[in-house]
């Protein structure tokens, strides 16, 4: 990895079937920057994210990375999972501190749902979940696809705080986007 990056992406691309979805893609984050995906839908920023999550394998190029989070753009919680459940089942997986939940719980404004099922919950009450899950564990390099996907006014100001407080502590963002990033980012790719 070079130098002072938590993650970097050199030469990257990839086909899809016979088509080229990208290629000759690199892109460096280091502490306190943020990376912005930008482009149409197809173009292929969840896919340059999963190859910087190490979930696809690249036709062409490198990844190298630090510790990270992964936030898809679906929640993944089960049906009947409740925020309370869900998080506390990630802080087994992860040999985390289960007495974190409560405050996560709070910080994520799931106080009143906290042990309602995730088929009840609305989409910005899932997101807020998933996304809980960046509090779990403190790694550096966070890859978010669509943070702000289905959020309300008070949702999306919350993930502009967490972004912040990451970079701020020293953590890298490489974020897929459509609409405006309420964050100011270092770098953009355009796909």
């Amino acid at each position: 990895m070079p130098t002072g990056s938590l993650i970097s992406g050199e030469g990257l691309g990839i086909m899809r079937g016979e088509r080229v979805l990208f290629r000759d893609i690199s892109l460096r984050a280091g502490p306190g920057e943020a990376i912005l995906l930008r482009g149409a839908n197809g173009s292929g920023k969840t896919t340059l994210l999963r190859i910087l999550a190490g979930l696809t394998r690249p036709d062409t190029g490198q990844v190298k990375r630090a510790a990270f989070h992964w936030h898809a753009h679906r929640a993944g919680l089960k049906p009947d999972e409740t925020p309370e459940r869900h998080l506390a089942r990630w802080t087994k997986a992860w040999g985390a501190d289960a007495g974190l939940v409560p405050a996560i719980i709070d910080r994520m404004g799931l106080t009143r749902p906290r042990d309602v099922p995730a088929r009840l919950l609305s989409a910005g009450q899932r997101r807020r979940t998933a996304l809980g899950r960046l509090l779990l564990t403190d790694r550096p390099v966070w890859l978010l696809d669509e943070p702000f996907s289905a959020l309300d006014t008070d949702g999306c100001a919350l993930v502009e705080t967490l972004i912040a407080e990451h970079r701020k502590g020293g953590g890298a963002i490489v974020a897929a986007m459509h609409g405006a990033a309420g964050f100011e980012a270092t770098g953009e790719v355009m796909l």
